[in-house]
């Protein structure tokens, strides 16, 4: 075992219970805003939740599995280094992946806020943790904080497109409906 190398990861331990926890529960959240969602009477082809919705909770895990990486008992610092590189890695090929879902739907015209949410942020997060993953054994102290970074990023991605998918929901639904005559006592 590396002298001082562990207390470094001890060190993160509060930040990634939270981080963790606040993923794991968005998560869930996420589940039952999708089963709201379903009950809405919007007509979809099912490629924008693939563009849109999946990609939400596919980050909540990253957050989730990172956290889980850094708080793992290592013995040495070789052992995160390559998990977080191979989830960083992971996370660039299926941002790849959802660019094209983006590109291909044919159900929502994306704005710049868009793309820069569902595609530039998640690339920037991805690449960050496959650089520190490789860098990690080097800048211990650095690269902690650049994958602390990254998955404050990814968390506040998520957060930022589930609410952006539940307010475009709730308005589309709200545009599409007819008021309802008043109840009769």
């Amino acid at each position: 075992m590396e002298h001082g190398l562990l207390p470094q990861l001890a060190a993160w331990q509060d930040f990634y219970v939270i981080v963790g926890s606040s993923a794991a529960a968005l998560v869930g959240l996420q589940f039952v805003v999708i089963a709201l969602v379903a009950e809405i009477s919007t007509p979809t082809t099912g490629h924008s939740a693939n563009a849109f919705g999946t990609p939400t909770i596919v980050h909540f895990c990253a957050v989730l599995l990172t956290a889980t990486i850094v708080s793992a008992p290592w013995h040495t610092i070789y052992g995160p280094s390559p998990a977080i590189a191979t989830a960083g890695l992971g996370g660039l090929g299926y941002t790849l992946i959802i660019l094209k879902r983006v590109r291909r739907q044919t159900d929502y015209a994306p704005v710049l806020e868009d793309w820069i949410c569902h595609t530039v942020l998640p690339l920037i997060a991805y690449a960050a943790l496959l650089v520190d993953g490789i860098l990690l054994p080097g800048d211990t102290a650095t690269c902690l904080f650049m994958v602390g970074g990254a998955s404050l990023l990814l968390l506040f991605i998520g957060i930022h497109n589930a609410w952006d998918a539940v307010t475009y929901f709730a308005i589309s639904r709200r545009k599409g409906e007819k008021p309802e005559a008043p109840k009769a006592a």
